[in-house]
């Protein structure tokens, strides 16, 4: 009998959108039938797998639509919380439906599900007391003003090129499907989940989960994901080949292998990993590989995934002495 071996795969953004002039559902569509081409040879080489995805593009046209629909016809507008399900179904299906055609065309008898997943946050994280992420379109100061004094939002004004709403990152602390997730996965059944870093949810003091408005980091999600289900490899699909030490600088270098200190020393030194993409992504293999003493893990681009998986490129990071 093969024995089972696990993953999390975390794929960014640029799975979805690779051409910011291609952002129909259809050019999605296509651009997720790539990535899950990608997958598929993961899952033929024996791999079974939870597939965490990004969301911010899709959050930010379904609150676009919102907010249009809401000036011309009246319509209500859409809470955050319900445009991350709202982006949990729509990209899941577009996964879902890809990978499945894709492995029935292989001949892999493998079943797919998306399934739509609460995160639980701390209500009393700092993050709330200092909301960063922008969300949304732009506002004129008068139209900023008026929802932070009516609605609570929180807004800034965007180098000068208008005011927008912020929201808090608390970081996620309990996948509230998680048993579901880990029943799916122990039949073999390819998961789709913690879509977006997943739905932030709190619990306000009475054991019942309500929405917020907040964005959760989407590499921390699927890291929590790696540790709770004990997966052996944590990978996380972005738009570079390989990691770089000292990124767009004339000492650029490109990295091949990376020990867990080597990567907690390059992430204290802060001059190697930007902020909002890469330091985020090494922080989340930190964490996994803290919980995981026999796990490895790997950053690379989508193309590269089954190649990267043979040892050809991309970049591992794996506890010292492997």
């Amino acid at each position: 009998m093969t024995q089972r071996k696990l993953a999390v795969i975390a794929i960014g953004g640029n799975s979805l959108i690779k051409d910011e002039k291609k952002v129909t559902v259809e050019s999605q569509y296509e651009a997720a039938k790539e990535t899950c081409m990608h997958i598929a040879d993961m899952i033929e080489q024996g791999w079974d797998v939870a597939i965490g995805h990004g969301n911010g593009p899709q959050v930010g046209f379904i609150l676009r639509r919102s907010e249009i629909a809401a000036k011309v016809a009246g319509m209500h507008e859409v809470p955050l919380d319900v445009c991350g399900a709202d982006s949990q179904g729509a990209i899941g299906y577009a996964l879902q439906q890809n990978l499945q055609n894709i492995l029935y065309q292989r001949g892999i008898k493998k079943k797919v599900v998306t399934v739509i997943t609460q995160v639980l946050v701390d209500k009393d994280d700092p993050a709330f007391k200092n909301p960063t992420k922008p969300i949304g379109g732009f506002m004129d100061e008068a139209e900023a003003r008026r929802r932070k004094e009516e609605q609570g939002w929180d807004v800034v004004e965007d180098a000068g090129r208008g005011w927008r709403r912020v929201v808090a990152s608390p970081l996620p602390k309990e996948i509230v499907e998680l048993e579901t997730v880990q029943t799916l996965l122990n039949q073999g059944i390819i998961t789709v989940t913690v879509g977006g870093g997943g739905i932030p949810v709190i619990d306000p003091g009475d054991g019942n989960y309500r929405g917020v408005a907040a964005v959760i980091d989407k590499d921390y999600a699927s890291s929590l994901l790696a540790r709770e289900i004990g997966a052996e490899l944590f990978v996380i699909s972005t738009a570079v080949e390989k990691v770089a030490l000292n990124f767009g600088k004339p000492d650029q270098k490109w990295v091949d292998k990376m020990t867990l200190s080597e990567a907690k020393r390059y992430l204290a030194e802060g001059t190697h990993f930007a902020k909002g993409s890469m330091a985020p992504k090494i922080q989340a293999i930190i964490w996994y590989l803290e919980a995981m003493p026999n796990g490895k893990a790997l950053i690379t681009n989508p193309e590269n995934l089954g190649r990267a998986l043979k040892g050809e490129t991309g970049t591992w990071i794996v506890h010292d002495g492997q």
